[in-house]
Formats: C-alpha cells, structure tokens, sequence
C-alpha cells in the first residue's frame, strides 16, 4: 500500500492537466468549490498500480506562486497547505506541454525548489513529436532532480507509468534549501532556456524555424524595432493600396448623385436624397477600402500568431507607466472599436489595471477615426514621397503613434493618482506559428466591412437625416446663407464661439455634435454641411476635399486631427464603461478628462502652426 494520501496536478494554463486528470480519476470525481473560495475545485480517486486508492486534486492554472489572480492564488495556498480546510497534498505532480516545455520550466522549476515530493508528466508528447521535436525524457529528469515521465493524455498512453512514479515518489532528504530556492525569475527563465535545450534530441528545420523566429521577433531591442517597422508598413498600405479603389467608390457615387440630378426635378426631395443621403453617407462609405486593408493586416498578424509575442514586448514599456502586457490585447481591440477592447479588460485581474485601462482604451484609434484621418489628410497632406515612403502614410502612422503615446502619459498620471497601485506580473502562452487560412480572412473582412457598411446604412444615415433636415429648416431669405439660416447652423453659430480660440469655424462646431454619435459621422456631417451650403450647383459627395481646402486653413485641419486624437468616443463607449464600471463617475471622468486633453491639445497645434508659418 502506498503511504501517499493525496496528490495534486499542477502547472500551467494549456499543459493539459484536465485531460491527464481525467484519463487518471475515470468516472470518480466530484466538482465543487474550495473551502470559503469561489474558485472551482475538481478531485477524483485515482488507482495506483498497486491497487492504492489516492485522491488527485486537478488545480487552477497557473504561472508561478506569486499569484495575480484568485485561481493563482487558490494553487499557491494548496501547495504550500495554506487554505482552511485543505490538507497539503502529499504529491505534486507537475504537468509540462512538451511542445512549450522552456515557457512551462519556469513554474516548475519554482515548484520543485519547494522540496516536496514532486513527478514530472512530460504531457502532449506526441504533438512535439508532430511538429519536429524529439526531446530526452531522462536527460530532463537528470536537469531537474525529479522522475520525469512521457504522457499522451487523450490516448492513455504513460499513465501507469506516471502511477508507478506517484507511488515511489520521495521527498527531497534534509532541511538545507533546495538549490533552485535562490533563483530570481530572469534566473529560472535562463535556466529554463537552458534545460530546454540540453533535452532535445532532434527537431526538424522547421522547428528551428520556428525558434530563431521567436529569437528575433521577441528580443528586447530587435522586437520593438521590428513591431514599429511593421506598423509603419500598415499604414503606408492603409494609403498606398486603397487609392485606386476608393477613386473607383467615389466615381460611382458621384455617378449615382449626377443619375438623380438628372432624372429627378428640383426640389427638396432632389436635394435630401443627392445632399442628405448621398454626400453624407457616400463620403463615409468610400472609406471602406481602407477600412478592410487594416483589418487584413490585424487579422494576418492574429492568425499567424504574431499578436501575442506583440503583447508580450510591450509588456515592458506598459510596465513602465504601472500596466502589464494583460492591458495590450483590450487596448489592441479597441483599435478596431473601443467597445469590445473595454469588454475585454474583465481578462485583467487587478482592478486598479482594469480600470485604468478602460480609461484609456478610448485614446486608442479606433477605425471610426480612420475616415476622419483620411479624409484631411487627403485635403491638406500632399501625396509626394519622404525618401522610400509616402507623406500621408507617414503623417497617418504618427497620428496613431501619437494616441498610443497619449495613452502611455495618461496611464502612468493615472496610476499615480485616482488608480495608484502596483503593476501586476504578466506571462502568457506564445500560440504556434501557422499559416493564416483564407477563408478565415475572407470571412473575418466580410463581417468587418459588413458591420462598417451597416453603420453607414442605419446611425450614420440617421443622423444625417437629421441634420440634413436641421439645415434646411427654416428656409433661408433671398442673400441669406443657408446653413446659419438653419436650427442647425444657430446651434454651431453658439457653440463656435467656444471654439475659435483652437481656430475651429462654424462648419466644425457643427460636424461635432453628431460625431459623439458615431466619429465617422464627423465626415458625413462636414460633406452634408457643404452640399446644403452650395445649393444645387456642385456635386459634393466625391469632392469634400476640395471644400475643406476652400473653407479651412492648414493649421486648423491640423488642430481638428488632434482634437480627433484625444475626443471622446461615440455614446456607445460612455454606455459600455458605465456599466463595466457599475455607476457614471467613471464615464464622467473619462468624459471630462478626454474633452480637456482635446481642447489643449487641437489649441497647441493650431497656435504652434500658426506661429510656425504653416
């Protein structure tokens, strides 16, 4: 009979631990919590060889035993017999994916340097023998002081090996320290790199591949380099690859405004439809070229496994403002939207990181903004090359540079003071490499595109026809401009004097009511303005461009892309963090401090233009 009573599975997320639990209990388990914990709790009966019975306890995840979230914490206490009501188990059994064994020798190792009586299972084998990696389960065992067997879960194959192992497990003699007590973590992480590479036997070129990748792509200095070299390549394209396309959807628009000039009388109805509807949605909707050329690049980057070694470099500058690499994928999602990168801050543990990151997910640059961008750099930046790369995609690149940097400074303020704490640990697993599958781009662009097309069709038209109507009501007299005639042009005419010391005029005041609605309505709202101020003689779905030139000077078109930089979000964002965050004083602050920092900020660029000579 084995004097053992009570073993438990440990390791990290994604080792394989509920499968080996389950291959090893059978039918005999029970779920429940642990005592006074809301953490999950699954224990079985496992059968040594021997025909011992012993109870196996399959514990949280986790990446080390300085826990940063309450599973984390839930496996240190059961380790160390901390938790009430929980005996310490008498075996750890550690759990290791063989393909990722240098990720998972961190936390194993610092399971061992524990002294108590530990096996190894050298899980998924089978899968690394897969993908080219042949490793030495004994030249492991040697490296690590402890039995190290090979297990494929989900075939049962090693179990009564491992078993065997569990039953003659023996505790390390003495009471000196275990050797491995006194590495720091880049210490464990080293050996870690250095036991992996001791037990490989063999690996395919493909696998070497692989590593001299991720050797590059996540160096501490190479890593950043080539990150922000990748970026800079985006929105080059985002300018570069969309022109012709986007020509092509402003000619058709334009066609389609000229085929119902031309067909219907003159008349308001003429007008809602030529200037309402299309100069203000058309002027968005040419856009979406753009708009699926990000995507593409986002949804590459996620496929081929490149996003997480993303998360993991800015890992350290995020930790220099009191952030982790948890924050970067909700940050990195609200690139696309600031709604769902907020949803995805419940991933982070600490509440002071969670809210400081809803905070500053609106200073992200969504694609709502991408139109608003375009659209003035297209009027203001000329399309002429800077050495090998062009103007525009360059002045686009710093915009979004400039939002992140705004981020990092609003972070590092806030975790200084209203969200002051410490900034938590961050591992996470580093997914394979793989080719992406085209008809996973191929559906994730069409839901995109689909999801933009239909703002366009439903808020974006909305509000337009709201406006359209604002503008044309009540009827200007004879030598009277239309717009300041209009309900809508004596609510800007109110709101601009509050605004012309940043240099922004009438027609901007009124572009930025409706954009707290959606931002890309900025675009249909200016398009709209200028096709009712120009009565029924121009065509201005496909040329706002020329307007703007016509009605602004540079350095207001640059002071209207700051204050894009910093502007709140639409209502959809407010509406999110109000109930992420349970009541209105954090919308509120965010509201108040995002309006301040654009005020400053559109006021320091238009004065700095003006006074530069631009």
């Amino acid at each position: 009979m084995s004097r053992w009573h009570k073993a438990a599975l440990v390791g990290n997320p994604n080792a394989g631990k509920s499968a080996l639990f389950n291959a090893l209990t059978g039918a005999r388990q029970k779920i429940a919590n642990y005592p006074g914990v809301t953490v999950e709790k699954r224990a079985g009966r496992m059968i040594l060889p021997n025909g011992a019975p012993i109870e196996l306890t399959d514990l949280p995840g986790s990446y080390g035993l300085q826990a940063t979230s309450p599973d984390e914490e839930v496996t240190r206490k059961v380790i160390l017999g901390e938790l009430a009501g929980e005996p310490a188990p008498d075996v750890l059994v550690i759990v290791l994916d063989a393909s990722n064994l240098e990720q998972h020798l961190v936390f194993a190792q610092e399971v061992i340097a524990l002294g108590k009586p530990t096996v190894v299972a050298l899980n998924m084998i089978d899968l690394a023998e897969r993908d080219g990696l042949v490793l030495d389960p004994k030249a492991l065992s040697n490296a690590l002081g402890v039995p190290v067997i090979p297990t494929v879960a989900v075939r049962r194959r090693g179990l009564a090996e491992l078993g065997e192992a569990i039953a003659q497990a023996e505790g390390h003699a003495g009471d000196a320290p275990h050797p491995r007590a006194r590495l720091d973590m880049a210490e464990r992480r080293m050996e870690a790199h250095s036991i992996a590479d001791g037990v490989i036997i063999s690996e395919s070129a493909k696998h070497r591949l692989h590593s001299r990748m991720d050797d590059f792509l996540l160096h501490p200095w190479l890593g950043p380099v080539f990150l922000l070299a990748l970026l800079f390549v985006v929105f080059q394209a985002v300018f570069a690859w969309a022109a012709p396309l986007q020509d092509g959807l402003e000619g058709f628009v334009g066609l389609i405004s000229d085929g119902v000039k031309a067909e219907m009388a003159t008349g308001l109805l003429r007008d809602f439809i030529t200037d309402g509807v299309l100069a203000g949605v058309g002027a968005v909707v040419v856009f979406l070229p753009q708009i699926i050329i990000l995507f593409f690049f986002i949804l590459v980057l996620e496929a081929t496994g490149y996003m997480a070694r993303a998360a993991f470099l800015m890992d350290r500058m995020m930790a220099g403002v009191g952030l982790s690499g948890r924050s970067f994928i909700p940050l990195l999602s609200s690139f696309a939207c600031a709604v769902p990168g907020i949803m995805a801050t419940r991933s982070i543990t600490d509440p002071k990181d969670r809210l400081t990151t809803i905070l500053i997910a609106p200073l992200m640059t969504c694609s709502a903004r991408l139109p608003v961008y375009a659209v003035i750099i297209a009027a203001f930046i000329p399309n002429r090359p800077v050495g090998l790369v062009g103007l525009q995609g360059l002045v686009l690149f710093g915009l979004y540079v400039f939002g992140i940097v705004g981020a990092m400074v609003v972070a590092l303020i806030l975790r200084r003071s209203v969200t002051k704490g410490a900034a938590s640990g961050f591992i996470m697993e580093m997914p394979k490499y793989q080719l992406p599958r085209l008809r996973d781009l191929g559906l994730g662009l069409f839901q995109r595109g689909w999801i933009f097309l239909r703002r366009a069709g439903t808020i974006i038209l909305q509000v337009n026809i709201v406006l359209w109507l604002l503008l044309n009501f009540p009827q200007a007299q004879k030598g009277q401009d239309q717009v300041d005639a209009s309900f809508a042009g004596h609510i800007a005419n109110g709101l601009a004097v509050a605004l012309k010391p940043i240099g922004f005029n009438r027609d901007i005041a009124l572009a930025l009511i409706p954009s707290m609605m959606a931002r890309e309505v900025a675009v249909s709202s200016l398009a709209t303005t200028y096709a009712v101020a120009a009565g029924d003689d121009d065509t201005t779905a496909h040329q706002l461009s020329d307007q703007l030139q016509k009605h602004w000077s540079l350095p207001t078109a640059l002071a209207f892309l700051a204050w894009f930089v910093f502007a709140p979000q639409c209502i959809s964002t407010i509406a999110v963090t109000r109930r992420e965050t349970n009541g209105w004083k954090w919308p509120a602050f965010m509201l108040a401090y995002l309006f301040a920092l654009a005020y400053v900020f559109a006021g320091i660029t238009y004065w700095s233009a003006i006074a530069l000579g631009f």
